[in-house]
């Protein structure tokens, strides 16, 4: 049985050897190759935390005081850039001449109602705290790898 799968096993190996192609040694051929690629994502800062983003991707972060509905705001922390089949990550960000990515503020909404119940046992202390989280809702928009940017 063994003896049966070592061929197959063989020639799939032999032939992802003869399709790899040879990995960019320069940044600007990377990005070259990453803006042939047909998608394309980014790992970006917002709101002091990390996020996977695609273009047209509804993001919930919490609550952005100073932006307003409609306001279109620049992602400049970009941790990482890729696509299938290439990934460019930076050290410890993208330079923003390189790649960019803008956010439009959808609206400004609230979650659901949190219930915190406090107790004191044997003294009679008892508390209901309700709230509800604000957020933001932001639309990410496309994905602009430029061409000739300064390395």
């Amino acid at each position: 049985m063994a003896s049966l799968l070592r061929p197959t096993l063989r020639a799939v190996a032999t032939r992802a050897l003869h399709t790899q192609t040879a990995a960019p040694t320069t940044t600007p051929s990377a990005l070259s190759l990453i803006r042939s690629q047909p998608s394309h994502y980014v790992v970006a800062s917002v709101a002091g935390r990390k996020y996977l983003l695609t273009p047209r991707d509804l993001l919930t972060v919490p609550r952005l005081k100073d932006v307003k509905v409609g306001d279109v705001l620049k992602l400049s922390d970009i941790h990482e850039l890729g696509s299938r089949e290439y990934t460019v990550r930076g050290s410890p960000t993208i330079p923003a001449e390189q790649v960019r990515v803008e956010a439009t503020v959808v609206e400004h909404t609230k979650g659901r109602m949190e219930v915190i119940f406090k107790k004191k046992r044997r003294k009679g202390y008892e508390r209901t705290v309700r709230h509800k989280q604000t957020y933001t809702r932001l639309r990410i928009g496309p994905i602009d790898i430029v061409e000739n940017a300064p390395s």
